[in-house]
């Protein structure tokens, strides 16, 4: 009476961090700390159904596997590292069908001392992080790549408005033509059009492509944030999906998950103060939260 409809296994929470000295000068330092997730699938419904646990490749091998790889390959981008781990389980595994894997990747980034960029000290910028998600599959060879930004917190304190919105008998917000913005940046974009093979992976982070397109999603986002009066979160995500497709020949498309994170003026009448303008408080919940997918012309709408 029951099936298996779809399962996935493997190891999460796997961390390392790596270090790449410069080949002409080994005080030059890069570092890249990363945490990765690896499910496997395909010929396991029998360690569910029956408790055979002959098919299973344990989990601990998966991790021993990430972090042997780790230390053999390039993992500069994290996108050929997810790819390279791809080709590696389906390849070793004749009954892996295909893998999801996810790797977080912490900001670090080189800090000036005397006027300079330091060669190998590093401060992090988290909670921001930059991730990829990878699903392949070996038998139907259909390859996704969606790389994201994360955790990316802004705020600015004007340039913001919002006003002409629908208004009904369950409205009390007041239109303003100046506000606070504030949001945790989430953008995704997907590569998935562009990729034909594991191989083709290797290829576009050798032409920069994953970086590019990374520094550039960051870039236009922290721009556009900051530099257009916002009439709308709505609009702002919009305008920067737009310039990351025009930017960005590659993907196919970008979204923009942004929770919009109320500040409120304090209310001093009780003290007779009738103008304040500069004092506010966070208020963390409830709050908005819009999302968009902006593709090319042709693309079918979800």
């Amino acid at each position: 009476m029951s099936v298996i409809i779809d399962s996935a296994y493997g190891k999460a929470n796997v961390k390392f961090l790596k270090v790449k000295k410069d080949a002409k000068n080994p005080k030059v330092q890069e570092v890249l700390e990363a945490n990765c997730q690896v499910l496997l699938k395909g010929d396991f419904d029998v360690s569910y159904t029956k408790a055979d646990n002959s098919p299973v490749v344990p989990t601990d091998t998966v991790k021993n596997t990430i972090l042997v790889e780790a230390k053999n390959t390039d993992v500069w981008p994290i996108e050929r590292f997810a790819a390279h781990l791809a080709k590696h389980f389906t390849g070793k595994y004749s009954h892996v069908r295909g893998v999801e894997i996810t790797i977080i990747q912490s900001r670090w980034t080189k800090f000036p001392v005397n006027g300079k960029l330091h060669d190998h000290s590093f401060r992090n910028e988290g909670p921001e992080t930059r991730r990829t998600f990878l699903t392949y599959d070996k038998v139907s060879k259909n390859l996704n790549i969606t790389s994201s930004i994360q955790d990316l917190t802004v705020l600015k304190s004007t340039g913001s408005m919002f006003y002409g919105y629908h208004q009904c008998d369950y409205t009390t917000l007041k239109p303003t033509t100046d506000r606070i913005l504030s949001t945790d940046v989430d953008a995704s974009w997907q590569y998935k059009e562009q990729l034909k093979s594991l191989d083709d992976v290797s290829k576009l982070a050798d032409d920069g492509v994953f970086d590019n397109t990374y520094d550039t999603a960051r870039e236009v986002t922290l721009r556009l944030f900051a530099l257009e009066n916002s009439p709308s979160v709505q609009a702002t995500m919009y305008n920067m999906c737009h310039e990351i497709l025009l930017k960005a020949p590659k993907i196919d498309s970008v979204t923009y998950k942004l929770p919009n994170k109320h500040y409120v003026l304090y209310d001093f009448s009780w003290k007779g103060i009738k103008d304040n303008k500069e004092l506010f408080y966070p208020s963390p919940d409830p709050n908005g939260l819009i999302k968009c997918t902006v593709g090319r012309k042709g693309s079918a709408k979800l």
